[in-house]
């Protein structure tokens, strides 16, 4: 029997951790292969680590065909659905893998919407028409799924979508692979995606306290550079101007406190320093000869 592994699907969706991998060889060892790999033609499409482990130790192994796909899209579709379906996937793993099948969803429609506009202009359509019509016949809504229908795919919040999305975006190779694993939250790791790479890096680098801190100071300047918050009108005029007065003047109030505790904290960062000179030289005074 001639298998073949396609790179591309082989890589698609997230390897085994050692203990996971480690653990599938035990029990394939014990008990055989008992699920049989999935082939498209000779393209193994799922079991990759099954075969591998089968081949390693002569174990003996069923294969079945997939024959209703019709190109590499629908394999990979078949794959994240396949994915989503097992408990023990992580949610930063099923956001990733909703993401996915959005993006190839909405690829596929609008290659479809090309196919459609130049074969209306190949039947002899004027120029002006094709453009009319592609202007007018754009990607329909329900093609490319909302926030809340992804959420809903992956069985995560709309608010983790979008900070897993965050995370797909501008997060650093290393952050993506520390929340991966579990070194850090989804809601931390969208937090410090918002530095620079240099410094997400040196994050994960220190481990999983200095990710955390570097979490809770961006959350912090966040904080403390959001705009007081308008309070919201009574209907009398006089409790109006009164509310939003006192409101206005309490979020002020806070905000020059916020202002003003982060001088006092470089005073004091500041002082603490320049004691500490004075300290070491007056140690080097005391160690000199009189």
């Amino acid at each position: 029997m001639n298998i073949t592994i396609n790179n591309e699907l082989l890589q698609y969706i997230d390897p085994l951790t050692a203990n996971e991998y480690a653990a599938l060889e035990r029990s394939l060892l014990a008990e055989g292969c008992r699920d049989a790999l999935v082939l498209w033609g000779e393209v193994l499409v799922d079991g990759h680590n099954r075969y591998e482990i089968c081949r390693k130790h002569d174990i003996a192994f069923q294969t079945v065909q997939h024959t209703s796909f019709q190109s590499i899209d629908d394999v990979m579709l078949w794959m994240i659905d396949n994915q989503l379906g097992r408990r023990s996937v992580t949610d930063f793993q099923r956001g990733v893998l909703a993401l996915r099948k959005r993006d190839i969803l909405a690829a596929r429609v609008r290659a479809e919407m090309d196919a459609a506009i130049e074969a209306k202009q190949g039947a002899g359509q004027s120029q002006e028409t094709s453009a009319s019509s592609g202007s007018e016949t754009s990607i329909p809504s329900a093609a490319i799924k909302s926030r809340e229908d992804i959420a809903r795919a992956a069985g995560i919040s709309s608010n983790t979508i979008g900070q897993i999305e965050k995370i797909r975006k501008t997060a650093a190779p290393e952050l993506v692979e520390a929340v991966r694993v579990g070194a850090i939250s989804i809601n931390a790791a969208a937090a410090v995606a918002s530095l620079s790479n240099q410094e997400q890096v040196m994050a994960v680098a220190g481990g999983k306290k200095e990710l955390r801190q570097a979490a809770k100071m961006v959350r912090e300047q966040k904080a403390a550079s959001r705009p007081p918050r308008a309070e919201s009108a009574a209907p009398a005029a006089k409790d109006t101007m009164t509310t939003s007065a006192t409101g206005t003047a309490g979020s002020d109030d806070a905000h020059a406190l916020r202002i003003q505790i982060a001088a006092l904290n470089a005073r004091i960062a500041s002082l603490t320093a320049e004691n500490q000179a004075l300290q070491a030289e007056l140690t080097g005074l005391r160690g000199i000869p009189a």
